[in-house]
């Protein structure tokens, strides 16, 4: 009896501590439980709050109104009958014609320009081959009446394309005259600088815009024809051949102008030297204006010392299209007096025997020996101007 009485303290304490142990845990439960419905409250609060801003701003971006490129193009407006009348028909004849001589395009955009060419051979409109006659000139054309004897009763066989110094500021030749609108847009010139090969591809550039050109001769403005015109146009236009000088010359003044710096595209082996007054096809006039190659290198090397109108053309032309080129000239030079220029002929040296002598050289033409070698000659001084005028009735026969 004492022992169950001794026994029921402990058993008492035990369920008190179990109760208390019970409380504790369903009190933790009732805390978590608490804890969890507050956050998932406040987070369904928050989603609510975000749909709605979401909403919000969809609204708000959908109730601006849309930039213009957002929008459809309008239908383009009906064009009737009456509109189109007033308009005049573009057609090929409008396209072929070429801009002014004083165009606003610089060399960049004229270049461009001028390399433009037809991929078909045949052309589908009846046309005259002309002759593009280009003056390279510092100032006023001394010989102007001479060529304006040489040229008439034959136009629309040739065009006429002057380039001179800006700072030539003479008034324009009469508007009977040939020359008259025929100064194209010019830039400075210095002798032996690279700016006058820039000024005979200017001037090629300014020709090729006429589709009509076929053959290109560049003159200055010491320059005389030696033969009448239709000898000229039937020597060109039948020519097989292209007319740049260009030849080795092992000397200080052949390849000791050359630079090692142009290498590899131009090495000595490459380089020529030659007269710088060329003709040539339309074809290779557009290679030439298109050339993004060589030329560069010549702007950058060929200084100094080394004058580029010697050495461009002969070299450019031999490593490309040498199969094609007679490496002559037909402009007459007379280097035999020696010196940096070729000897200037005066008026007392102008006779008879001396034009029929120019005019009776020997050479080769499409693969055939003949006398009409050379169909220009320079350098003639002003002065001589009345004395070819009396005499090219009966030697030149103009």
């Amino acid at each position: 009896m004492k022992s169950s009485s001794s026994q029921y303290p402990v058993n008492s304490v035990s369920k008190l501590f179990n109760a208390q142990l019970h409380f504790v845990r369903f009190l933790t439960y009732i805390l978590i439980l608490g804890f969890g419905v507050t956050i998932g409250v406040i987070f369904s609060f928050y989603l609510k709050d975000c749909t709605f801003s979401l909403q919000f701003t969809q609204l708000s971006v959908s109730a601006l109104p849309r930039k213009a490129s957002m929008q459809p193009p309008p239908p383009p407006p009906a064009i009737t009958e009456t509109q189109t009348s007033n308009h005049s028909h573009v057609g090929l004849k409008e396209f072929l014609k070429p801009p002014p001589i004083m165009h606003d395009m610089d060399d960049k955009e004229l270049m461009w320009r001028a390399s433009m060419s037809a991929k078909i051979p045949e052309y589908p409109f009846d046309r005259v081959p002309k002759v593009a006659f280009m003056f390279l000139t510092r100032g006023p054309l001394f010989f102007a009446p001479l060529w304006e004897q040489f040229f008439k009763g034959h136009e629309g066989y040739y065009s006429i394309y002057v380039h001179s110094n800006p700072s030539f500021n003479a008034s324009q030749p009469e508007k009977n005259s040939v020359f008259h609108g025929r100064r194209i847009p010019g830039k400075e010139v210095q002798w032996g600088n690279v700016n006058m090969v820039e000024a005979e591809r200017r001037l090629l550039a300014n020709a090729l815009l006429d589709v009509s050109n076929q053959r290109f001769i560049l003159l200055s403005e010491s320059c005389i024809p030696i033969f009448n015109f239709t000898t000229v146009y039937s020597y060109l236009m039948n020519s097989t051949q292209n007319y740049v000088m260009a030849y080795d010359e092992n000397s200080p003044v052949g390849r000791g102008r050359y630079s090692i710096r142009m290498l590899p595209h131009v090495s000595l082996r490459q380089w020529r030297k030659g007269s710088q007054w060329f003709e040539m096809d339309r074809e290779l006039a557009l290679e030439v204006v298109s050339d993004r190659k060589y030329f560069p290198i010549f702007q950058q090397y060929c200084r100094g010392s080394c004058y580029a109108d010697e050495h461009y053309l002969p070299t450019y032309v031999s490593i490309n299209f040498w199969e094609g080129n007679s490496n002559r000239s037909l402009t007459f030079v007379d280097w035999s007096r020696g010196g940096p220029h070729p000897a200037t002929f005066m008026r007392s040296e102008v006779t008879v025997e001396f034009l029929e002598k120019l005019r009776s050289k020997r050479c080769q033409y499409n693969g055939n020996s003949t006398n009409v070698c050379f169909l220009f000659a320079r350098k003639f001084l002003p002065n001589t101007l009345s004395r070819l005028l009396n005499l090219a009735p009966e030697v030149m026969h103009f």
